[in-house]
């Protein structure tokens, strides 16, 4: 998939586990790993928002797009 997700960087920067980041966003670790993994079909704007507010980011710093070479 050519969006990319950095959750493990941003978490591994501030030191923060995946049950620490799952209680500050308000969401399951369970979907922690389903955003990790990039398995996330669709992320709200709502959870995005707390994710960002969490990490002290912005929403470029969690998702980057990575275009695959063998699609035009």
């Amino acid at each position: 998939m050519p969006i990319e997700v950095n959750l493990d960087v941003l978490l591994a920067q501030r030191k923060m586990s995946v049950a620490q980041f799952a209680k500050a966003v308000g969401i399951t670790p369970a979907n922690v790993a389903v955003l990790k993994n990039g398995r996330a079909k669709a992320v709200r704007f709502s959870t995005l928002e707390a994710i960002c507010r969490a990490l002290r980011c912005q929403p470029g710093d969690i998702l980057t797009y990575a275009p695959d070479p063998t699609q035009q």
